[in-house]
């Protein structure tokens, strides 16, 4: 489903190259979810940056759909790619109520008028969705985001970036910031939204064990370069420590 042809990406400050991406080549079939780990450098941000747009490549193509979307504007790419970002503040409007902010979400892709209201039925619609997570966000419609904690923050924001289904989900770090409790929370509502839709996804993860327990396929970048490949069964059989040893070789 998504393509990354020969993506290269050089940082030239006037004194020194930095290659943070060395001609990188990846396949990603319909319905994948894949998890990346790296170091810090690694080029994991940068090539999420490349994805949704806002960073040019040196070089390579993005190919979605068979389509390459290189050209696309920011807005375009908007309504295809739906990224949750480490900090829960990145992903609502926190002067805006749950409500509203699902209204918007609801609406990417679409044509939106200037006056347009929440529809009866689009709020009963958010209700039942909130409720499928077992946390009462449901009867917090009408509360402004900025009133929810950061755990609470990321479960809607991942609810909201799933309400049209986007052919390719990136999760940059999404449970970064978090206690290691709403973390795995919030982990398992993660998968329980990818597994429901298949949605194409890579995630960024620092947490060993996040990285081998979910997803189909684990990448490792090293220096711009992909430097371990696994899924299926050799996946299943890797131990923490063992991708310890991997990642600090």
């Amino acid at each position: 489903m998504i393509s990354l042809k020969n993506i290269t990406q050089v940082f030239d400050n006037g004194i020194e190259k930095n290659h943070v991406l060395k001609s990188l080549n990846l396949e990603v079939p319909e319905g994948q979810f894949v998890t990346i780990i790296g170091g810090n450098g690694a080029g994991k941000s940068t090539l999420f940056n490349i994805i949704n747009g806002n960073l040019r490549p040196t070089a390579g193509s993005i190919i979605i759909d068979e389509q390459d979307i290189q050209k696309k504007s920011h807005s375009a790419r908007a309504a295809l790619i739906a990224r949750v970002f480490q900090d829960p503040n990145t992903g609502v409007c926190p002067d805006l109520t749950i409500a509203e902010n699902m209204a918007l979400a609801n609406a990417r892709g679409k044509w939106r008028w200037l006056n347009w209201a929440i529809r009866k039925k689009d709020l009963r619609y958010f209700e039942e969705r909130l409720a499928e997570f077992d946390l009462g966000l449901e009867r917090m419609l009408r509360k402004k985001a900025s009133l929810l904690s950061g755990g609470q923050r990321q479960v809607v924001t991942l609810l909201m970036a799933t309400l049209q289904k986007p052919r390719l989900l990136l999760l940059d770090e999404h449970t970064a910031a978090l206690d290691p409790k709403i973390a795995k929370q919030v982990m398992e509502i993660t998968k329980k939204l990818v597994d429901e839709q298949k949605v194409t996804t890579l995630m960024i993860s620092h947490n060993m064990s996040d990285a081998i327990n979910y997803g189909d396929r684990l990448l490792m970048l090293d220096r711009g370069e992909i430097a371990m490949d696994v899924f299926g069964e050799e996946k299943k059989a890797l131990t923490p420590g063992e991708l310890i040893v991997k990642f600090d070789s």
